[in-house]
This record gives C-alpha cells, structure tokens and sequence, in this order.
C-alpha cells in the first residue's frame, strides 16, 4: 500500500507543478487570472438582456437631429463623419450600452396603471431621445427616454412596443445625452483630423452635459457644481451629504458670474494645431506642468468628462493647451485662461 501511495506521488507532484507553472504563465501574459468563459454562463437583470458586444449599430434621434453609428474592428464609426470617432466618444457608447445591459429598473408602471396622457406626462410623447439598437440580425431594441421623475433621481424609459414604462436610474439618461452631445458637436471639427480634434471647438462636450468642474491653480483647487436647478455655485469645504440634509442653493448674483465663464466654453475654439502630445516636448510647451488645469464632470460621476490643460504663452496672444492624456497640443486664445483667472477672483478663490 505504501508503495503505490509513493508511486502515486511522484506521479502527481511533477504534474500539479506543471500546472502551477501554466497558471503563472497565464497570468504573467495576460495580467489577469484565467476565467473559465466556457464554463460560466451570466444573466443580465437589466433593461436589456442582448449583450452590449452583440450591437454594432446605433441610432440616435433627438427632435429632428439624428446620428448613427457603427461598430467596426477598429471601433466605432459615425456616419457622415470620416476616421473612427474618438475614443473618449468611444467609451461613452460602450459605457452607455453596458449600463442598459446591467441596471434594473428602479420601478416598473405597469399598463394598467397608465393612461393616454401618461407617455406626455413622462416626456415620452414625444420621447426627449430615441436610441434604436441592432444587431446582425436586424433591430434589437428601440429605447424612448423621457423627463426626469419629480424627484430628479429617475429617467422615464420605455421600450418600443412594450406596454409598460421604466423608471431608470439619472446615470444611465445623462450617459446617453453625453454620447449624443459629443457626436454632435464633431461635425464642427476639421474633417481631416475628427479623431484628434483638430482646428476648431476645444471641447468634446457641451456644458450642458457639465454639473461639476474643478480648477487647478496656484497650487489651490476649487470646485464649482450645480445646484438642483442648475445653477452654478462655489463648492466650498469638504463634507459629505446625506439624503435628510440641506441640498445646496446657489447664489444668483454669483451664479450668473459663473455660468457667463463657463458657458463661454461651448464656442472656445483651437487657434492652431501644433502636434502630437510627445512626452519629451511637454516640457517645451510649459504642459509638464501646466499652469492652469481644469477637469470637467458629468452629472453623478466621479470621472471627468474631459481635463483641459494649459502650459506657457506662445506668444503675447495664445497660450499652448491640450486635453490629457492623449489629446494634441494646441494653442487657444490668452483670454480663455484670463477669463478663468478672473473668475477665480471674482468669487474669492484667487491666489
């Protein structure tokens, strides 16, 4: 008996070791542990069950705008738009296609309790936005978005050619309002450079889809958000807030101060493209360490839309910039730091 036991070990030990070194092996070339994918299967308990891989066509209607756009190998295309759309855009749509797969509906309102003036009543006669999603097989899923609930927390879905309507949560409404505000300001970029962002808007996104932006000056950061209703304020201490306490109100006098800064941003424009963002020409362009930062946020994230930054004058009248990490440098006009500086100032914040 002992015999075979031993025979039974030499045989085992060189293969356990074997597969110990394979799982190493693994691990070492693909930086994660194997998964078992033939093996496992999910569910989604989301609004959709189709896997957000298996859409490679989107449409986008919004009044009479509509946008369209295609998966390829190489990634997302957007009619009418020549090169691949950029990857911030991108991510966006993956992201927003991902929460449809996964999030469940925070409440379902049944046929019968709905009327014929409950779709108007939700914002989903007509809807505020339509996304129309197909897969190989044709259309997969027509998705209607509606008004926010009286709470402001939810958005009004509803599914095409299904009776009831969906209360989602903001995220996944404000997710899909990025992607469609970022598609739609590309046509005002220069067509040879769409994935780049060449000569023309320095944003990817329009402040409307902003609630949230953080400056970076003078070694001080200062936030401004959004109250309830819109408005800007200056965020001023670090604390937490809890469902029972006091939301922030701004101040209206302040607030149109703010909003005539920011709003000045969905027109501020790139005056000349000076290159790729090259690491060992940071320095030369004062963007290894810019002298001004500001990051942009969507409404419930905490991942900025953009980061703008600013490095050295180029001359008396513009200033070198770009969006990090990836984005080119660029140069913009002086006054688009200087507004910002002042605005710092005006609302107590500068050095």
């Amino acid at each position: 008996m002992k015999r075979v036991t031993r025979r039974a070990v030499r045989w085992t030990t060189p293969l356990a070791a074997a597969l110990l070194i394979a799982l190493l092996l693994a691990l070492m070339a693909t930086g994660r542990w194997p998964v078992l994918r033939s093996k496992v299967s999910f569910s989604s308990n989301g609004l959709l069950t189709i896997a957000p891989g298996e859409i490679d066509h989107v449409e986008m209607r919004s009044g009479s705008d509509s946008l369209a756009f295609h998966r390829r190998p190489g990634g997302w295309l957007i009619d009418g738009i020549p090169g691949a759309a950029p990857a911030e855009l991108a991510s966006h749509l993956d992201t927003a296609l991902r929460i449809l797969n996964a999030s469940e509906p925070v409440r379902e309102i049944p046929a019968r309790e709905l009327t014929a003036g409950s779709f108007a009543e939700f914002g989903l006669d007509p809807p505020a936005r339509v996304a129309v999603l197909e897969t190989q097989a044709g259309v997969a899923a027509t998705v209607n978005f509606g008004t926010l609930n009286p709470a402001g927390t939810s958005h009004y879905v509803r599914l095409g050619g299904a009776p009831a309507v969906y209360l989602m949560a903001r995220h996944l409404g404000a997710e899909w309002q990025v992607v469609f505000d970022m598609a739609r300001r590309l046509p005002n970029q220069a067509e040879s450079a769409v994935a780049n962002r060449g000569a023309g808007l320095l944003l990817p996104v329009s402040m409307a889809q902003v609630w949230a932006i953080e400056i970076v000056f003078a070694g001080k950061l200062t936030r401004f958000e959004r109250d309830a209703a819109g408005n800007w304020f200056r965020h001023v201490g670090q604390h937490l807030h809890t469902a029972d306490s006091n939301a922030h109100v701004a101040d209206p006098a302040q607030a149109r101060i703010i909003d005539t800064a920011f709003r000045a941003f969905d027109t501020a424009a790139v005056e000349t493209r000076v290159g790729p963002s090259d690491p060992a020409r940071l320095a030369r362009y004062g963007l290894s360490l810019p002298t001004l930062i500001v990051l942009f946020y969507a409404r419930d994230s905490s991942m900025p839309l953009a980061r703008l930054e600013f490095g050295a004058a180029a001359d008396g009248l513009d200033r070198y910039a770009r969006l990090a990490p990836d984005g080119s440098v660029v140069t913009v006009a002086e006054f688009e730091v200087r507004r910002l500086t002042d605005l710092l100032k005006a609302v107590g914040a500068g050095s």
